[in-house]
């Protein structure tokens, strides 16, 4: 008897091993496939948010072609200005020819009134119309004053796009970063409104794509390329750093500002005409070289001109062959770093370079990782 109840007991034993040992590897099978799973999802999120990161930089810019030339370029039935307007690039219109106000205006490039260089420029300007409102949509929104925004498209959704304060452009260190605005409707900025940029950023990358008529309100700054179907219109005192480029209405202004940032890749050739892919960016920008001082020269009594006049005087060729042609005065005098709204401010960006999404993939595969590493599961 004594030895059936040993036997039972050993049997019992063997039986209450088995079960354990099988549910340690259940909970071992368990427990792999746990980490695996975790693992799995930190990769998904990392992954998913480094791509999120190169489609939200992808923004490809919108070429202009030889509209890049113009600062204003309109349809019909004219350009007209009053005051003191400058203007440092070309000024064209088409099909009509009438643009008035220059002077007391000033243009530092050519006036095009209904020739050839105007329409291939409106041909161009349809070109980059039709192709910023193809762009497909990053996010909407109606009012823009207050907003910090990155690299992107963004669509009014049939309102009127409206800027109160300031605009904040964050380039996020990348000088390619390129901002698109579909105003479906009309845009309308406040009297001194702004748009400024963050972390890098370029004029030259704004584009404002307008399916009725702009109005800019007095004394705001803005930045960017106008590309309007119908009208633009200019209120006293504003500063544009970019185009106005109008496909078939006017363009007014009064006592208006514009200035051209210097784009990669800008076109530049001989001063004072010629087509828009032929000029330099601006002929006064390169200052005229400094004449080295001559001693006056000890006259006889009586002599009052000295004999050497002629032959030390200037000679004709070394004047500036744009000075009979084009007035530079005030031209010099608004120069790009005086543009309140391309200032540099604080950074405000709350996009990072690692985003708290991408933080928490990474974090998730780590402790996966070294749970696989310093807990590896046995198997009996």
């Amino acid at each position: 008897m004594t030895r059936t109840t040993t036997r039972s007991t050993i049997q019992q034993r063997q039986t209450r091993s088995a079960y354990a040992c099988q549910r340690k590897s259940v909970s071992g099978i368990k427990n792999s496939t746990a980490l695996v799973a975790m693992l799995g999802l930190a990769f998904v999120i990392a992954i998913g948010a480094m791509a999120g990161r190169t489609a939200n930089a992808a923004t490809p810019t919108v070429g202009l072609g030889t509209a890049a030339g113009f600062s204003v370029l309109a349809g019909t039935p004219a350009v007209t200005n009053t005051g003191a307007t400058t203007i440092d690039r070309d000024v064209g219109i088409h099909p009509a020819s009438s643009v008035t106000g220059f002077p007391p205006g000033i243009v530092g490039g050519t006036i095009h009134a209904g020739d050839a260089v105007a329409l291939q420029a409106k041909s161009d300007l349809t070109v980059a119309y039709l192709d910023a409102a193809s762009r497909p949509v990053t996010a909407n929104h109606t009012a823009l004053g207050g907003l910090t925004l990155v690299g992107g498209v963004y669509n009014a959704g049939g309102a009127t796009l409206g800027l109160t304060g300031t605009l904040t452009l964050d380039g996020q260190n990348d000088p390619n970063s390129v901002w698109i605005f579909q105003a479906t409707s009309d845009l309308v900025t406040a009297s001194s409104s702004s748009v400024s940029f963050v972390n890098g950023g370029s004029p030259c990358n704004v584009f404002w794509q307008v399916t009725s008529s702009a109005r800019l309100g007095s004394g705001s700054s803005f930045v960017g390329t106008i590309l309007a179907l119908t009208s633009i219109t200019l209120a006293n005192g504003v500063t544009v750093n970019g185009r106005a480029l109008a496909r078939n209405g006017t363009v007014t202004m009064i006592n208006d500002t514009f200035v051209t940032s210097t784009c990669s890749g800008a076109p530049a050739a001989p001063a004072g005409g010629g087509t828009p892919s032929e000029r330099p960016e601006r002929p006064e920008a390169t200052p005229a070289p400094t004449a080295t001082p001559i001693p006056a020269p000890v006259f006889p009594p009586g002599q009052t001109v000295a004999p050497t006049a002629a032959p030390i005087a200037t000679p004709a060729a070394t004047v500036a062959p744009v000075a009979a042609s084009t007035p530079a005065p005030v031209v010099a005098g608004v120069q790009v770093p005086r543009v309140a709204g391309v200032q540099t401010l604080p950074s405000t960006s709350t996009d990072d370079p690692f985003s708290p999404l991408m933080i928490v993939g990474v974090t998730l595969a780590g402790i996966g990782v070294l749970l696989l590493l310093g807990r590896p599961v046995r198997h009996l």
